[in-house]
């Protein structure tokens, strides 16, 4: 994908767009506000421990209950969230709002079967097995929860390092039928929407709510995007050791809305790939008929990239991401790269306006993905590009907030670009940190969670 640097022109900066993170939150804790409100105006006085439990067990039903909407909806990839606020930000409040709902729901499950022990004058199991065998909706709900407790253990972060990403990814979507279960009890013996329309009528809009984006954003939007554009793998060039480029070919690859320093989710029909999507940043402003990734093997998915043959047809799911031009708040800029942390930023240091300078980390010089791309950029834009490589013996470059500053004098008015390994990006940001850059001016996203 050979770039023409000298036509290109670089875009005015755009005013800075303020996230909506805030008030999305607000938002969303004002939804469990709301949910306390619904058990308070519906229970009278609250007598003995049998009712103090039952009591504390419906508020931790109802709270898991709407923690259950905002799980599947924060996965429901909506275009507000995963590009305004960014892709590895919701994640990180999916992640969290999942152990909200486990603890909720341990706490709901606990908390009723020892009030209605308590209440019935009976022995925990036997109510439990009373529970589950003669309440209605109730043996949906325990595989229902069953499911979720198990979800909840392959997402642990010590589990999860050890199972492969696919195995986690689609024991991951058993979330929607764990949900599914245990929607039903929820109206069926949840005592607040007993006789209660409003209350059941806005439960319904919630999950139908949910539902819907989910419909839209996970399954017809993917589905439109590559009926209409047709992606084909054009070609592929290898670009250091074990780092190499793939050039995809669409129609009309404008009107997808993609931008420099977003990626998508890139699915290879072929043989061993297809039933992996991987996240692979756009390493090149995209083209009316052109985008390009380029990929380093550190998986089975990736090292099977270079593998790819011309023609083999894509699936990808995208735009996504908010490491953009968006994000700029000032005329000047700072990037820095780690490995193959290069590639949304080689897009970026095309097409970002203003003063550009860019800081490219890496082992040796062999291992300098796309760097005479980043040369002619540097000179047809007048921009400055720094390689930070291992000196004699291995020994790293440190990066402080003194070395930061050596390197880039006026630092303090630029706003940082940031890409790497999870190490090496959050040793930068406290770097960052130190050296007096706010928080509002460094831009990073990570798959890393």
């Amino acid at each position: 994908m050979t770039t023409v640097y000298a036509q290109r022109r670089v875009s005015p900066a755009p005013a800075p767009r303020r996230s909506p993170a805030g008030p999305v939150l607000a938002v969303l804790w004002s939804g469990a506000a709301t949910v306390i409100a619904l058990w308070w105006h519906d229970t009278g006085s609250v007598v003995g421990a049998a009712g103090w439990l039952t009591g504390a067990g419906r508020i931790a039903g109802l709270l898991s209950g709407y923690a259950c909407a905002v799980l599947v909806g924060l996965m429901a990839r909506v275009p507000l969230l995963e590009r305004r606020i960014g892709s590895d930000r919701v994640a990180r409040w999916h992640a969290m709002a999942g152990r909200y709902t486990i603890c909720l729901l341990v706490a709901h499950v606990v908390l009723i079967l020892l009030g209605y022990a308590a209440q019935d004058g009976s022995s925990l199991l036997d109510e439990t097995l009373t529970v589950v065998l003669d309440y209605p909706e109730m043996l949906k709900a325990t595989a229902g929860t069953a499911i979720l407790f198990a979800v909840g253990i392959v997402s642990a972060r010590a589990v999860r390092r050890r199972v492969s990403h696919e195995f986690w990814y689609y024991a991951h979507l058993l979330t929607y039928a764990a949900v599914f279960l245990s929607f039903g009890h929820q109206l069926a013996l949840g005592s607040d929407f007993t006789g209660n329309r409003p209350a059941q009528a806005a439960w319904y809009a919630l999950y139908l709510g949910v539902a819907a984006l989910v419909a839209w954003f996970r399954i017809l939007a993917p589905v439109r995007l590559n009926l209409r554009h047709r992606l084909r793998v054009d070609s592929l060039h290898q670009e250091a050791p074990g780092v190499h480029s793939v050039v995809i070919r669409g129609r009309r690859l404008h009107e997808m809305g993609a931008r420099p320093g977003q990626y998508l989710r890139w699915r290879f029909l072929t043989e061993g790939m297809r039933w992996t999507s991987t996240p692979y940043s756009l390493s090149a402003p995209p083209r009316p008929d052109l985008l390009r990734i380029t990929v380093k093997a550190l998986g089975d998915h990736s090292a099977a990239v270079p593998l790819l043959r011309p023609g083999t047809r894509v699936w990808a799911e995208g735009p996504y991401g908010a490491l953009t031009a968006e994000r700029q708040t000032s005329h000047k800029s700072l990037l820095i790269a780690g490995g193959v942390g290069i590639t949304p930023l080689r897009a970026l240091f095309e097409t970002l306006p203003g003063d550009v300078t860019l800081i490219y980390r890496a082992r040796t010089a062999e291992d300098l993905a796309l760097g005479s791309e980043l040369a002619a950029v540097a000179r047809w834009r007048g921009a400055k590009v720094l390689y930070a490589l291992n000196g004699p013996h291995g020994r790293r470059p440190d990066f402080t907030a003194h070395s930061l500053r050596a390197a880039v004098p006026d630092l303090d008015a630029r706003d940082v670009y940031l890409c790497g390994p999870h190490r090496f990006a959050r040793s930068l940001y406290q770097a960052l940190r130190t050296a007096g850059i706010p928080d509002r001016r460094i831009h990073h996203e990570s798959f890393e969670l």
